[in-house]
């Protein structure tokens, strides 16, 4: 796989499941990237991030205590240039520019998507044009609604 040409970026990681930070945490280095650490909630996040100043903020959506989105939005309120990526299980949460992420992957993170959102994270910001919303190639399972399936008669 060809991997971005650009500079080394230094990357935060926030994911309240260790495994799942700790692939993450790998397939940023196969993006020849350097991970600065790898924290478990939304409060360590932040705290991280005015330690080490990363380039990129991979960050769990849904953590416990403090998530993903409020962590976000707490990080660009200190520093408007930040940079973050949000990363969910659940499908396209919420809209990109509603949080001030720079995009939304979706889980699992596929190599080829994460390396084109880091490369696209380190782009100039451009004022009111929608961030992207990257999503799985499959379509989560249709859900019921409780309403619909009570009223069956």
């Amino acid at each position: 796989m060809k991997t971005s040409p650009q500079k080394h970026m230094r990357v935060l990681i926030a994911d309240d499941q260790k495994s799942v930070g700790t692939s993450l945490a790998e397939m940023v280095g196969l993006c020849h990237h350097q991970v600065v650490e790898v924290v478990s909630t939304g409060m360590e996040a932040i705290q991280a991030y005015d330690r080490h100043r990363p380039d990129v903020v991979l960050m769990d959506y849904r953590m416990p205590k403090l998530n993903g989105i409020t962590a976000c939005r707490y990080i660009l309120a200190k520093d408007p240039k930040a940079r973050v990526i949000l990363i969910s299980g659940w499908s396209a949460p919420v809209e990109p520019e509603a949080s001030g992420a720079t995009a939304i992957l979706a889980k699992p993170v596929a190599l080829p998507m994460l390396d084109a959102a880091l490369t696209a994270a380190m782009q100039p910001k451009k004022q009111k044009e929608p961030a992207p919303v990257i999503v799985a190639a499959t379509p989560p399972p249709q859900t019921v609604d409780s309403t619909e399936a009570e009223d069956t008669h």
